[in-house]
């Protein structure tokens, strides 16, 4: 099936993306920055079912990190043919209470890392460069597109660069072999949204935002992923999918 890696692989999203694939055939590599337990949890999982995985320790906002993070995998599991850029963080905070620090360090994450493990990965993949081609998927969200929650304008932010960057990047390497989409999660469970308290929250507000009246389970993100990483989806580049219930 090929080689993916899960930027944030070991826990919410990335975490069901790194399962669903090690259970479709993909040999994967978990990426983390911290929580290793779980990282190697995702991956002994894959394992477990018969799959391949590794866990592989890189904060994607360090350039050095990402390089790190492709040669491991490179060395462990082979050429990468799929990446999932998934890390991604918000500090919830009004603009005007949100200093400069902040700010960087959200878009550090999630959009100077995910330049960067692109980058990477179309060094690797790109046919013109020796490679056998791939694709690439950037976990973006709905608040791109809607404006998303209060107080998070800055996370918004750098969503809307993620699907500029997806449509800007897939126009580049389309006659290289290399697709490129962004998929936009809306109202997720997640650990994003905090503790249990506010997560349940969040899941009652879903049922007045979201005309499917409930919340969505990273499960179903993955099986989208999942699709577009696919031969099913060979004519699809450029795209930025929704997967919102409807919001």
């Amino acid at each position: 099936m090929g080689v993916m890696i899960v930027t944030g692989g070991g826990r919410g999203i990335g975490a069901a993306i790194a399962r669903l694939a090690g259970g479709r055939g993909y040999k994967v590599a978990v990426n983390y920055r911290q929580a290793q337990d779980r990282a190697e949890a995702v991956a002994q999982e894959i394992r477990a079912g018969g799959g391949t995985a590794v866990a592989i320790q890189g904060d994607i906002g360090r350039e050095a990190d990402q390089r790190a993070l492709f040669e491991a995998t490179d060395r462990a599991l082979g050429p990468v043919t799929a990446l999932v850029n998934n890390a991604g963080m918000g500090i919830r905070k009004p603009v005007a209470e949100t200093p400069q620090a902040e700010v960087e360090t959200q878009f550090a994450t999630n959009i100077v890392g995910l330049i960067g493990c692109c980058r990477e990965a179309v060094r690797r993949m790109s046919t013109a460069r020796g490679g056998q081609g791939g694709v690439i998927v950037n976990i973006s969200s709905a608040a791109a597109r809607h404006g998303g929650l209060p107080e998070d304008c800055v996370y918004t932010a750098t969503k809307g660069a993620v699907d500029a960057f997806t449509l800007a990047l897939a126009r580049e390497v389309a006659r290289q072999g290399i697709r490129v989409c962004s998929v936009r999660p809306g109202l997720t469970e997640t650990e994003i949204f905090g503790d249990e308290a506010a997560r349940a929250e969040i899941a009652e507000r879903a049922k007045q935002l979201v005309p499917l009246g409930r919340i969505g389970q990273p499960e179903e993100v993955a099986a989208m992923v999942l699709w577009l990483c696919s031969a099913e989806a060979s004519y699809v580049t450029g795209f930025a999918c929704d997967v919102t219930g409807g919001r």
